[in-house]
């Protein structure tokens, strides 16, 4: 389907008629592109990108191909190696809180910077933190109420585990994918074994490993690797894992308001996924770049997320779900500055209370809200 958009033409691979047009003739189709065109779910052509590669080195014109796809279009056979210096890769996640809420955030820069922290009171934020936990940032989700968004979320997962992943791989009937990821799901923001887990499973830990990948190619999960580190100690390798969307992760493991309300223990993971998520989304255009970790070693210390600056300052952050925070809180982080040292510039316990307030040399807590307040 072709039509205007922006001065923009539009064609999106949904449409049969589309997508057997670039299938059956790549280069002529590319040949009869308008100037400037749109080519939405592009992963689901991988043959066109050779002819689309040919046009482009005929006459470098950047911005001419905007190409959008639910699935990363890298992890498509042939896209990385065809259009490799030719194109830059920009993820859209789901909405930020600050997007959604039109401030302004400014959380990584403060917290590397000397304004941090400002003790401020935000005010009785925990309702309104579950309920931007719970409808996550889809924008086609907000609007709608908690029995409408079961039914979008239903419905997308459908289309993408049963269509996106079938064009980024060769392998048919993935019916064990809704099963891992609801797995996931109730063990949002923990650190995964890919052993374990295939054990708990029944799948072997090769195939859980490769359904992993799928799961983050089509931008379902995410990986936080763990900090290498300088320190001398072992460090665990295996990574946290995180869902996308809050929203999502509620959705797959029937986290509602009312069952918080009897049972608020179960706000922790899908805070610390929230809160995973508003990092991995700012950094991507705060102007203060820094490489989101966690930090385990075998000894049982351990940081919820451990920020890495270009300079190799290092930031710890932890995340409680309690409306009050204590000096235990931050044993954790005080074992990562002793471990760091100079390299550490402050730890910040992120938890569901009201006010930032300092607990000791380069530690502070902090409501989970000042992320995007």
């Amino acid at each position: 389907m072709v039509g205007a958009h922006d001065s923009r033409s539009f064609i999106t691979f949904d449409d049969a008629n589309a997508l057997a047009s670039a299938k059956g003739d790549p280069q002529g189709f590319v040949a009869s592109l308008p100037r400037r065109v749109v080519l939405d779910e592009i992963q689901r052509v991988p043959e066109l990108l050779l002819a689309l590669k040919l046009d482009i080195d005929s006459a470098r014109k950047p911005g001419r191909f905007l190409m959008t796809g639910s699935a990363n279009v890298l992890a498509v056979p042939r896209i990385a190696d065809s259009l490799a210096g030719r194109m830059e890769v920009i993820t859209l996640w789901p909405l930020s809180a600050g997007e959604i809420e039109g401030t302004p955030e400014r959380f990584l820069a403060r917290i590397f910077g000397d304004d941090f922290p400002a003790v401020v009171t935000i005010g009785d934020a925990r309702e309104s933190l579950i309920d931007r936990a719970l409808a996550g940032g889809y924008p086609e989700v907000l609007a709608r109420s908690a029995g409408r968004r079961d039914a979008w979320f239903a419905s997308y997962l459908t289309t993408i585990l049963q269509r996106d992943v079938r064009d980024i791989s060769n392998i048919e009937g993935l019916t064990e994918l809704p099963r891992i990821l609801r797995f996931l799901a109730s063990r949002a923001g923990r650190v995964l074994n890919v052993a374990d887990a295939g054990r708990a499973l029944g799948v072997p830990h090769t195939t859980l490993a490769r359904y992993l990948s799928l799961l983050e190619n089509t931008f379902l999960i995410r990986k936080i690797p763990a900090w290498a580190g300088d320190t001398g100690k072992r460090l665990t390798k295996a990574p946290r894992i995180v869902l996308t969307d809050t929203g999502l992760v509620a959705h797959l493991d029937g986290i509602t308001a009312d069952s918080l309300a009897g049972d608020f223990t179960r706000a922790g993971g899908l805070l610390e996924n929230l809160a995973a998520m508003e990092l991995i989304k700012q950094s991507g255009w705060s102007t203060t770049r820094a490489n989101l970790y966690h930090y385990r070693s075998y000894a049982g210390q351990e940081v919820d997320f451990v920020l890495e600056a270009a300079d190799g300052q290092l930031v710890g952050i932890e995340v409680k779900a309690r409306a009050t925070v204590n000096d235990s809180d931050f044993g954790g982080l005080r074992s990562f500055r002793d471990a760091v040292g100079r390299r550490f510039r402050r730890g910040i316990v992120l938890y569901g209370g009201s006010a930032t307030l300092p607990f000791g040399d380069r530690m502070t807590a902090a409501p989970i809200s000042a992320l995007w307040s």
